[in-house]
């Protein structure tokens, strides 16, 4: 904007200035609209950007209905879960099963012989622990390598069982002192007889490795065993089954139970299926749709009390949108089961356009006839073939796309406000020029009008002069 160069009160008493800033701001007026034109666009770009949401949100929950494992879950209960609990994953047919816990899994633990004295040196040699299964006395080896463990000559238990501990062996190891000495406690990581473990040693050509000095006293031919490794009993409709750990995920197809205690009496273990899961996914997309249903309704509509219009009042897009989500959700799916509407099963149009659902009829359907409800929601096939879940993914999908409607519609906004920005630079532009023209005009004027106010005066004085002179 243009500087004033300084203009004042002419000798007339005309208040240039004042005049100057009156007109500037009249002249500045269309801004005003401008300003209020921007602030409308911008308030239509972010209830676009909330509808876009609530779009999205619609469509993560139509993809629920369309994906076959939301309408394949199941629930699993237990008569007594303290005892044996159980979880099922989706698709598991509907079954019961009875199952006895004899015993449960169990880690291989050993002490072994007291060294005396506490902290004192063991022996060197090698170590050696192997994992494997033991039969009685006899040690059969598994698969694994053997893990071998230098000790050096000065190590004590403490030592010995922080080499074990830092090898990362398949034991953990403890020392325990008590009043005979101290003893390196081992247990096996994993349960399951599978997971036992022999400790053997190799104390060089001198050394005798069996007998109860040097490094043979932590052997496990010379410990005691406080616990063998075993496996988990059970029996399942009588018959025996076993497991290295307490849970069975491979005796039942597509259903895991857990020992949780010894059983006294038999445990029924229930698979079926879980509609409250399918109901609550239902429960969501109606939701979901009535969110955008309302929020559009809102922006739509025309107070005629208040005779106020809604922000996206006489907007044929919106209006086109909610149109189409509500053709949508009304349509009609012709899969040829009994439900063809979402009607069918308890889903009713409200006034205005939202959906109530009747859980009742709703979870009769479920109940009755899940496989129709499923259609009706995520048959395929195409055109009004389709189910009404496949069909608002569709659109959705449609419209949340980069060419889709919400990319059209931010785009169309933002165009908005580039030719609003270019309008208020021009009429800043505008102004700025009127108001350099008119403080030049003005300030000739306030010149002229001085002149014309000293030549005034130097007439009066010659007229009082010659008055003078003639009197």
């Amino acid at each position: 904007m243009a500087t004033i160069s300084s203009p004042g009160v002419g000798t007339n008493g005309l208040d240039v200035k004042s005049i100057i800033s009156q007109l500037v701001t009249l002249e500045k007026r269309p801004l005003d609209n401008l300003k209020v034109q921007a602030a409308v666009v911008n308030t239509k770009i972010s209830a676009f950007g909330q509808i876009k949401s609530l779009v999205s949100a619609l469509a993560d929950a139509a993809g629920s209905l369309t994906s076959l494992t939301g309408w394949n879950g199941v629930s699993t209960t237990s008569s007594d879960s303290k005892f044996v609990s159980a979880t099922a994953i989706g698709g598991t047919q509907p079954t019961s099963f009875s199952v006895e816990v004899q015993s449960l899994a169990k880690a291989q633990s050993t002490a072994s012989a007291p060294v005396l004295p506490v902290g004192a040196a063991v022996g060197a040699g090698t170590l050696r622990l192997t994992q494997g299964a033991w039969s009685g006395a006899v040690f059969t080896a598994g698969a694994g390598q053997p893990l071998d463990i230098a000790v050096s000559a000065g190590d004590s238990v403490s030592d010995i069982a922080s080499k074990i501990n830092g090898a990362n062996a398949s034991v953990t190891a403890t020392v325990l002192t008590d009043a005979s000495g101290e003893r390196l406690l081992l247990r096996s990581k994993a349960t399951g007889e599978a997971s036992g473990f022999n400790l053997t040693v190799d104390e060089g050509p001198t050394g005798n490795n069996t007998d109860m000095t040097g490094l043979s006293r932590l052997t496990t031919i010379n410990a005691m065993v406080t616990q063998s490794a075993a496996d988990a009993k059970a029996t399942v409709n009588g018959i025996a089954v076993s497991s290295a750990t307490n849970t069975f995920d491979k005796t039942i197809s597509g259903v895991t139970f857990k020992a949780e205690q010894v059983t006294t009496t038999p445990i029924e273990i229930t698979v079926s299926k879980d509609t409250s899961a399918v109901q609550a996914k239902v429960d969501d997309f109606v939701k979901a749709y009535n969110a955008i249903n309302q929020l559009l309704q809102d922006a739509t509509k025309y107070d005629a009390g208040a005779k106020s219009a809604g922000l996206l009042q006489g907007d044929s897009t919106a209006i086109g949108l909610q149109n189409s989500l509500r053709s949508a959700m009304q349509s009609v799916t012709t899969s040829g089961g009994a439900f063809q509407r979402l009607a069918d099963i308890g889903i009713a149009q409200e006034r205005g356009g939202n959906l109530s659902v009747n859980a009742t009829k709703l979870n009769k359907a479920l109940t009755e006839n899940p496989d129709q409800v499923r259609d009706l929601f995520r048959n395929t096939g195409g055109g009004a073939v389709d189910g009404i879940a496949v069909k608002v993914k569709a659109l959705t999908t449609n419209l949340l796309s980069n060419d889709g409607f919400f990319k059209s519609k931010d785009d169309t906004l933002q165009m908005s406000l580039k030719r609003i920005s270019k309008d208020q630079l021009r009429v800043n532009e505008r102004v700025n020029a009127f108001e350099q023209r008119i403080t030049r005009q003005y300030n000739a004027l306030d010149t002229q009008l001085s002149n014309l106010n000293g030549l005034n005066a130097y007439i009066a004085q010659q007229v009082t002069t010659w008055n003078k002179s003639n009197g």
